[in-house]
């Protein structure tokens, strides 16, 4: 048996998993180009901040500001905000900001609502015993700022963010099925808007199709309407400072570029656009999606999968090892056999996967409801049954082709 080692339970210790596969068949290791960068230092995220684009240093920034807000995002994203997050407020702290003058706002947008435990992974304990951190709630709490003149989406923002005069995001850069890429003002939109004001944004994807075609999806930035439509909400908000890590395939911070919002964020989109870029392969017979960086989001992942599978025929395998289970979403999840959020927007399995294997230690039954084609899906809760299960369809010879951090390579 030949080894192949993946990268799993980001927020739980992370790890080096072994998962095998047979000899005899022709296996590909399919990485992005950036996946090996190294993680920064402390030293290099401190360098980042002091020397921001496109705007004056944060402490001169924050001087003279009575509140000040934080917002970070959600366990969906495996941004290493504590160190990224240690850094500003030793700014905010040069500037004159006073702790009991600072809060932190999670950005959930439409997903379920952090425990503290998830905020200790996320910031730490240090920061939970200086300052209060608060959930966003998408379903009150918001006061309306305008409208956009992209889509014309009434902006309802969380009125305790809109409450502070000055706005700091933390987040990260990974290409997005969307909005092309996230980061930038998805802190803001859908991180901390109303449900309607989210919704109105994401049917973009649902409206004026032929139009869109070719403008919205995977890596599509620069006349992607979704993400006009949420960069113009984040200037609405008034958002004053961003950070947008890139990570490698350990989730690691592999750069920062912080600064003004649209400058920081187009600097990080061009190392984005190639850091995740991936070597392009097909007519694969067995294709292996491993999630990693967003496992609870996993379905993500069959993205660059469907464009690897033998048109002939092929098994596709999902390795979604997320404790947690699949992501809570108001807005696009199942919450039964037939009930789900408004804009629900299944995985469609193609016509040409013979097979879906999802593979997960911790089952999650409710997560089929993410996926249409139900009937070609196989649940495995342990890797001998996933093994049986390829080698029963292919006893030979098999090309096979793994992606290590399928949801964010493209």
């Amino acid at each position: 048996m030949s080894n192949i080692k993946l990268p799993q339970l980001n927020w739980y210790g992370s790890r080096i998993q072994d998962f095998y596969l047979p000899d005899r068949w022709q296996v590909n290791i399919c990485n992005m180009s950036g996946n090996d960068k190294p993680s920064m230092t402390a030293r290099e995220i401190h360098e980042a901040l002091i020397n921001p684009i496109g705007t004056a240093p944060l402490r001169e920034l924050a001087r003279g500001k009575k509140e000040v807000v934080i917002i970070f995002d959600d366990m969906s994203r495996i941004t290493r905000t504590a160190v990224i997050v240690h850094e500003i407020l030793n700014e905010l702290f040069e500037a004159g900001i006073e702790d009991k003058h600072i809060r932190f706002v999670c950005a959930l947008g439409c997903h379920g609502a952090l425990t503290r435990i998830d905020f200790v992974k996320k910031l730490g304990e240090d920061v939970l015993s200086r300052f209060p951190v608060y959930n966003h709630n998408p379903f009150g709490n918001c006061v309306s700022i305008g409208k956009t003149k992209t889509y014309g989406t009434e902006v309802q923002i969380n009125e305790e963010v809109m409450s502070c005069d000055f706005k700091i995001a933390v987040g990260m850069v990974v290409p997005h099925p969307m909005s092309g890429f996230g980061g930038g003002g998805k802190c803001i939109l859908p991180g901390v808007c109303s449900f309607q004001t989210i919704q109105h944004n994401h049917q973009l994807s649902n409206r004026d199709i032929i139009t869109m075609r070719g403008k919205m999806g995977t890596g599509h930035f620069d006349e992607n309407l979704m993400r006009l439509d949420i960069e113009e909400a984040a200037e609405l908000a008034g958002l004053d400072f961003i950070t947008n890590a890139i990570l490698n395939s350990n989730g690691e911070t592999a750069g920062l570029y912080a600064g003004a919002l649209k400058p920081a964020y187009a600097e990080a989109i061009k190392v984005a656009k190639e850091h995740y870029r991936t070597p392009r392969t097909r007519d694969n017979d067995i294709v292996i999606s491993n999630a990693f960086i967003k496992a609870n989001e996993a379905f993500i992942g069959l993205n660059i999968a469907n464009s690897a599978t033998s048109r002939q025929g092929g098994i596709q395998v999902l390795i979604a090892n997320a404790p947690e289970g699949m992501v809570t979403h108001y807005l696009m999840g199942p919450f039964g056999t037939k009930s789900f959020g408004p804009l629900h927007n299944p995985s469609r399995i193609p016509g040409f996967v013979k097979q879906l294997i999802i593979f997960s230690e911790y089952p999650d039954l409710a997560s089929i409801g993410w996926y249409e084609n139900r009937e070609k899906i196989t649940l495995a809760h342990k890797w001998t049954d996933v093994l049986d299960a390829l080698e029963k369809e292919y006893p030979g010879l098999a090309k096979v082709t793994v992606f290590p951090n399928s949801e964010i390579q493209y």
